[in-house]
């Protein structure tokens, strides 16, 4: 029996395209049970992943005292509610994004891991070398001084991921399309893909002191919006430049972060990250100089390496933890409000120390 034993709560697409492969990799752990809904989901992931039990009840996951720690895989609106049903059940908690829709949900679930001595990871999952080492040079004062910054993540939609997902199902068709429904899903783009790239800004730059935000519902069969631009302004007084949306056939997922002596790209769809320094400040002509910024120094885990890796030090995440995703949620929030009243919003909330 491993060390540390995981019950995964929702058998959908996040399920099957992300928590059960990383769980593939992590040493001395495993998933021991698995629920969902639909039992023909439930069989298939358990053959193809190797999970020795299914069952129908969450709350039943959440009970088992043979449970180290709990995956939540649902869609938004839940991921509060069983985050604390799971911490008052004495178990680590690895939540998907985004935190929650709601403030004050994420506001009680912030209070609740407070309370607790158990580990909580919450996605999206930012601690990856390339994003380490652009952190790292705004920190050092490499860059000079952090005037601006932009991030991108987009693709062509839930039904464009989701085809992907009936391939791993073994599904020809799939009624799971919930993100553009409204009264399942709350929000729409802003909040399925543009966490990740206020996350990645937000990681690299620290917090946010307010927001201005447009959407737009350009091409999707939903009154939710598809596409969104956000501008961040940043406590250190750089501005940043967030963009998301369901109207990108060729996907994009890549940023930059620039300063007043250089700057840092990460090229999109890539883990790779290039520095680029005028050869001189004072010729406008002059070359830059460019390399790739070495990443290897920095640990490669994926998202439930680092979980269980915390929950077995009894530490709290690095970066994702409860505080990171409350700010994050309260930038997407505020993001809304600003595009819904048209003017620019504050954010309250900081990141720890």
């Amino acid at each position: 029996m491993s060390n540390f034993r995981v019950g995964v709560i929702g058998s959908g697409g996040i399920a099957a395209k992300l928590h059960l492969p990383e769980m593939q990799v992590v040493e001395d752990a495993e998933v021991a049970v698995l629920s969902g809904r639909k039992q023909s989901r439930l069989e298939r992931l358990c053959e193809k992943f190797n999970v020795p039990r299914w069952t129908h009840s969450y709350e039943e996951v959440i009970a088992d005292p043979e449970i180290d720690g709990v995956i939540i895989a649902l869609p938004h609106p839940l991921h509060v509610k069983y985050g604390l049903l799971a911490l008052e059940a004495g178990k680590h908690v690895h939540i998907q994004k985004p935190l929650s829709t709601s403030l004050e949900e994420a506001e009680q679930f912030v209070r609740a891991v407070e309370a607790t001595d158990k580990t909580v990871f919450a996605l999206p999952y930012v601690s990856k070398p390339h994003v380490l080492a652009a952190r790292d040079y705004v920190k050092s004062g490499k860059l000079g001084t952090v005037s601006s910054a932009t991030c991108r993540f987009s693709h062509g939609g839930p039904e464009v991921y989701y085809a992907t997902i009936q391939e791993i199902l073994g599904e020809e068709s799939t009624d799971d399309l919930w993100f553009f429904d409204a009264k399942k899903a709350d929000v729409g783009a802003l909040f399925d893909m543009g966490v990740y790239s206020i996350a990645h800004l937000v990681a690299v730059l620290g917090s946010v002191v307010a927001v201005t935000c447009r959407t737009t519902t350009i091409a999707k069969p939903t009154e939710l919006e598809d596409t969104a631009t956000i501008i961040l302004e940043f406590e250190s007084g750089a501005l940043g430049t967030a963009e998301t949306g369901w109207c990108d056939g060729a996907r994009t997922y890549g940023f930059s972060i620039h300063g007043t002596e250089g700057k840092v790209t990460n090229p999109s769809l890539t883990g790779n990250l290039i520095y680029a320094r005028p050869s001189s400040l004072v010729d406008e002509d002059a070359p830059l100089v460019e390399e790739v910024v070495e990443t290897s120094q920095y640990p490669d885990l994926n998202s439930h390496q680092q979980w269980i890796a915390c929950a077995l030090k009894g530490i709290q995440p690095p970066i994702s933890d409860v505080h990171f995703a409350r700010h994050v949620t309260e930038i997407m929030l505020k993001s809304l409000q600003s595009s819904k009243e048209r003017c620019t919003v504050n954010i309250e909330s900081r990141l720890r120390a």
